[in-house]
C-alpha cells in the first residue's frame, strides 16, 4: 500500500513538472504568438504604406505622363507651326528672290561701248577736288592727277510689242488724250469692221546716271603672278623688275603684293610708265625664271545722280486685240486711216507699228514723248 502512495506521489509529481513545462511552453507559445502578432502587425503597416507609396507613385507618374504627353502635345504644335511658318518665309523668300531677280534683270544695263578718240586740248590750272582724289591721298599712292572721266548713262525706255498690237504716236497730246477717252473703236476695213481697244501706256521705271571714272598715271594692277618665294622677296624682285627703263619700267615706289590671290599694286614716281605697261597688258618679271605678269591700269569709280523715272506717254496710244484680216501693212495702212480723221476722234499721225498675230518687237521710245 505504502508503495503504492509512493508511486503515485512520483507520478504526481512527474504530472506537476510535466504541468509545469507545458505551462511554460505554453507561456512561451503565447509570447512568441504575441511577437508574431505584433510583427504581423508591422508588417501588414508597412505593406499598408508601401501600396499608399505605390499608389502615390503610379498617381504621379500618371500626372507626370499626362504633363509630358501635353508638353509633347505643345511642342509638336510649336513644330507644325514652326514648319508651317517656315513654308511661308520660304515662299516668302522665293518671291522677294525672283521679284529681286526681276529688278536686277530690269536695271541690268548691258551695252558695247565704242572705242573714242580723245584729243587734249589744254590743262585746267582750276580744278574741284572730288571725292576720288581724297580716295587717291588716302591710299598714299601720291597720284594727286589721273586722268579722269565722266560718263552718263541713260536706260533708254522700251515697250515690247506683242501680235496683234499696235503702237500710235500722234503729233498732238490732245488727240492721244481723246482716243483713250473713246474706251474702244471701230475700224472700217474694205467690206468688214474691225473692234480694236485703245490704252494708255504706262512705263516700267528707267534709271540714268554717272560714271565717274579716274585712271592712274602712276599706279598698276597685276596679276598671274606665281607664288613661287617668300612675300618680302617678292616684292624686291618686283621692284627690280618694273624699275628697269629697257623693259619700259621706271623708278618703283612702292609695291604692294598678296601672295595668296597673286596680285598686287606697283607704284612708280612719275607718270608715264604705268601708262605705257597698262596698254601692253603684259610685263616680264625675273623670278626664278622670266615669268609674264599681266598688267592692267589702276582706276577707281563712282556712280553718281542716280535717278529713276517711271511715267506714262503722253502722245502715244497701244491698241489691243486686233484680229489679222489679211496683210499686216494693209491692215496697218486702215488703222492709219481711221485715227487720222478728225471724225474719230483723230489727229495727225507721226508713225504708227503693227504686229500681226504670232510675231513680237521692242519698241524704242524717245524722251520727248514721255511725261513723268
Amino acid at each position: 500500500m505504502d508503495e503504492q502512495l509512493v508511486e503515485a506521489k512520483k507520478q504526481l509529481e512527474e504530472w506537476k513538472t510535466k504541468l509545469e513545462k507545458a505551462d511554460d511552453v505554453k507561456a512561451r507559445l503565447v509570447l512568441e504568438k504575441l511577437e508574431e502578432d505584433e510583427n504581423k502587425w508591422k508588417a501588414q503597416q508597412e505593406m499598408m504604406a508601401e501600396v499608399k507609396k505605390q499608389e502615390d507613385f503610379q498617381k504621379q507618374c500618371g500626372q507626370d505622363v499626362s504633363r509630358v504627353q501635353d508638353e509633347f502635345a505643345k511642342l509638336a504644335k510649336r513644330k507644325r507651326d514652326l514648319l508651317e511658318k517656315l513654308r511661308r518665309i520660304q515662299a516668302e523668300l522665293e518671291a522677294r528672290r525672283a521679284q529681286s531677280a526681276r529688278l536686277k534683270q530690269k536695271f541690268k544695263i548691258c551695252a558695247p561701248v565704242s572705242d573714242t578718240q580723245l584729243t587734249f586740248t589744254r590743262k585746267t590750272e582750276k580744278r574741284e577736288e572730288s571725292d576720288s582724289d581724297s580716295d587717291a591721298d588716302a591710299d598714299g599712292d601720291g597720284d594727286s592727277d589721273p586722268v579722269r572721266g565722266v560718263f552718263t548713262i541713260s536706260q533708254r525706255t522700251a515697250l515690247l510689242l506683242e501680235g496683234g498690237q499696235a503702237l500710235i504716236t500722234f503729233e498732238e497730246e490732245k488727240v492721244a488724250s481723246q482716243i483713250v477717252k473713246v474706251g474702244k473703236c471701230t475700224v472700217s476695213c474694205d467690206s468688214t469692221a474691225l473692234d480694236v481697244k485703245p490704252k494708255r501706256i504706262n512705263l516700267d521705271p528707267v534709271v540714268k546716271f554717272e560714271v565717274h571714272l579716274n585712271v592712274s598715271r602712276k599706279n598698276v594692277e597685276i596679276q598671274n603672278v606665281p607664288p613661287s618665294m617668300a612675300e618680302e622677296r617678292m616684292k624686291d624682285r618686283l621692284q627690280i623688275s618694273f624699275s628697269r627703263p629697257s623693259r619700259g619700267g621706271g623708278e618703283v615706289r612702292r609695291v604692294d603684293y598678296d601672295s595668296d590671290t597673286g596680285t598686287g599694286r606697283v607704284t612708280f614716281v612719275h607718270p608715264g610708265a604705268a601708262e605705257r605697261l597698262a596698254l601692253r597688258g603684259k610685263f616680264p618679271v625675273d623670278l626664278d625664271s622670266e615669268v609674264n605678269v599681266k598688267v592692267e591700269p589702276s582706276y577707281h569709280y563712282q556712280l553718281r545722280k542716280f535717278q529713276t523715272f517711271c511715267g506714262s506717254l503722253k502722245r502715244t496710244i497701244l491698241l489691243v486685240d486686233i484680229n489679222d484680216l489679211g496683210d499686216e501693212e494693209e491692215l496697218q495702212d486702215y488703222l492709219e486711216i481711221h485715227f487720222q480723221k478728225p471724225s474719230n476722234h483723230g489727229g495727225e499721225i507721226e508713225s504708227i507699228k503693227y504686229i500681226s498675230k504670232g510675231k513680237a518687237l521692242q519698241a524704242a521710245l524717245s524722251e520727248d514723248n514721255q511725261q513723268e
